[in-house]
């Protein structure tokens, strides 16, 4: 199987300039990126061009820190590193506000990504020398993204300007949807989608979307939905439909061991995934289709998450940077809560997720004798390459058992915004060498634990508390130690919200789903206010949203009162 947006990405990228109408900065000015004509469109190369087009704006929020930001930082499961800016997500403090460079670069490229699946539906009819079953197929993969981008700016913004035809000329109207509009709209086009979408596991062309991967967003939608202002009746019985769908209909099965489902390379392929933004080691092609930033200050092409989750290491005793433990950014260090709570101790001797979501041991790749610096039993070590020179047991060691290893023990005491359990998902020792940021693995969007979690939630909500218990051990039976399959196993009595988010946590940790979560479930403020100190003084109801994008609001005719900023902002 090839990746659908591996070539003609340059082309694509210019597609993709052209076709956008009112994401542009300023909508009254617009800039010839290349002379390629609309006329291109409806030709064959031109179509498949513009849907490899609306594939891409995905690279502009998965694997980018853009897109983690808006979705890891600041929840009860991660607080600030050492470096690194935008903490103002992390504190919702004054600078989380509608000035901020990436909420306006995360609602371009989820509207240009947009504007191009308008552009491919309206044209479709129109494009010679493709047949009608490939042309029905790719607009349905078009309704599928168009949903997909209108349900990530529903949960970061609330009702946006809903455009559901081309945008061909600047135009300054916009105005803001409900959220009852918004639903509707985003699961009329997944419904309209699931009769034309492959009916299999993994598409054809690995990356496209599939009806297996539009039923997976159905369930998270209606989830959402269920706790929204356009809540009905059914939506869990709706969520449940779906992810059941998902689980029963396509042959995906869970990987027998948590931790190879993050195998980088052709690992990623594996029968649990349902949808991955895809990435390659091919620079002319790995890149987003704006001009984002490559500075390897976060907006750098390729999966770039290997970068923010690495604590220190690279100038402790025995270590230096290398590719295989990763260029350490220092942006996301987990909170107290994650690793004794979320991920007890007690629970570990069962659990595997913690041990392998977690980097815990360092091998001296420096040799030499050092001076200790965070482990203050011991004044000096000496390392041979391959020596282990640190060592995170995840409980507090005492001093004395600590000073009889000949390694610097980091006991969770001593852990700092520079010192922390490194989570490792996304690691990527295929890069070609230790400074290259930008990444070559997939992103795994959509994955079939989580829908296992999600079908848990929707059963549970119906008060079907026996068939709900039963999803939630398939996952944990999964997750167990060799022999201790048993013992991860729950009963129906002690299933509850706080263990459904709990698990989820464990399950899902880092990837780019928990703030979502949180809102979803109308326990954002709550669980920050326990959770997190840093940013319990600061958040309040209002932070249910982001800020609408000031350039927004300023390029509407009637500004704020055409186009009315989120209150509190």
């Amino acid at each position: 199987m090839r990746k659908i947006y591996n070539k003609s990405l340059k082309l694509a990228g210019f597609l993709a300039f052209m076709l956008v109408g009112q994401s542009c900065e300023d909508t009254l000015k617009e800039t010839v990126i290349a002379g390629i004509s609309n006329e291109y469109i409806a030709t064959p190369a031109g179509f498949n061009a513009a849907v490899n087009s609306a594939y891409s704006s995905l690279r502009g929020f998965y694997g980018t820190q853009m897109g983690l930001t808006v979705t890891e930082y600041g929840t009860d499961l991660y607080a600030t590193g050492a470096d690194g800016g935008y903490k103002g997500f992390h504190f919702y403090d004054a600078q989380l506000n509608s000035q901020v460079d990436w909420l306006k670069d995360i609602w371009d490229e989820l509207y240009r990504g947009i504007n191009t699946c308008n552009a491919v539906i309206e044209r479709a009819p129109s494009t010679t020398g493709i047949t009608d079953a490939v042309k029905k197929q790719r607009v349905a993969e078009m309704k599928f993204l168009r949903a997909h981008y209108y349900f990530l700016l529903l949960q970061q913004w609330g009702g946006v300007d809903l455009r559901l035809t081309e945008t061909v000329a600047p135009t300054k109207k916009t105005s803001r949807a409900s959220e009852a509009d918004m639903y509707k709209t985003i699961i009329a086009d997944l419904e309209a989608s699931l009769p034309d979408l492959e009916n299999k596991a993994k598409s054809t062309d690995y990356g496209r979307a599939t009806k297996a991967a539009a039923e997976h967003l159905l369930a998270r939608v209606y989830l959402a939905k269920a706790t929204s202002s356009a809540k009905a009746t059914d939506d869990y019985v709706k969520a449940g439909t779906y992810a059941q769908n998902v689980i029963n209909n396509y042959g995906f099965k869970l990987l027998p061991d948590f931790a190879s489902v993050f195998t980088q390379g052709a690992g990623e392929i594996n029968d649990e995934v349902i949808f991955a933004v895809q990435y390659t080691s091919d620079p002319l092609t790995n890149t987003a289709p704006t001009p984002l930033d490559n500075t390897g200050n976060g907006n750098t092409f390729g999966n770039n998450l290997h970068l923010f989750f690495g604590m220190q290491y690279d100038v402790q005793a025995g270590m230096v940077r290398d590719v295989n433990y990763g260029r350490p950014f220092k942006r996301l260090r987990p909170t107290k809560f994650c690793i004794e709570n979320v991920f007890a101790q007690a629970d570990r001797v069962n659990d595997s997720r913690y041990k392998k979501s977690f980097r815990d041991t360092w091998l001296a790749n420096n040799p030499g004798t050092f001076n200790t610096a965070f482990d203050l039993s011991k004044a000096k070590v000496t390392f041979k390459a391959g020596d282990t020179a640190i060592y995170m047991p995840g409980f507090e060691m005492s001093l004395a058992d600590r000073a009889k290893k000949p390694y610097q023990v980091l006991v969770p005491s001593a852990y700092t915004e520079a010192l922390f359990p490194t989570l490792i998902k996304f690691m990527d020792p295929l890069r070609q060498d230790r400074t290259y940021a930008p990444g070559s693995r997939d992103f795994l969007a959509f994955r079939l634990a989580d829908t296992y979690l999600m079908l848990a939630e929707a059963l549970f909500f119906q008060g079907k508390l026996t068939e709900a218990t039963e999803a939630v051990n398939v996952v944990r039976r999964r997750a167990a130690w060799t022999g201790k399959t048993a013992a991860m196993e729950i009963k129906s009595s002690q299933l509850n919200l706080d263990f459904i988010m709990d698990e989820r946590g464990r399950e899902l940790c880092g990837e780019q789903i928990r703030w979502m979560d949180l809102k979803r479930w109308g326990k954002l403020v709550e669980r920050v206010k326990l959770y997190n100190p840093q940013a319990a003084g600061n958040i309040k109801d209002m932070h249910n949203l982001r800020p609408i994008p000031q350039s927004q609001i300023d390029r509407t005719d009637g500004g704020s009162a055409s186009f009315a900023q989120n209150p509190g902002y």
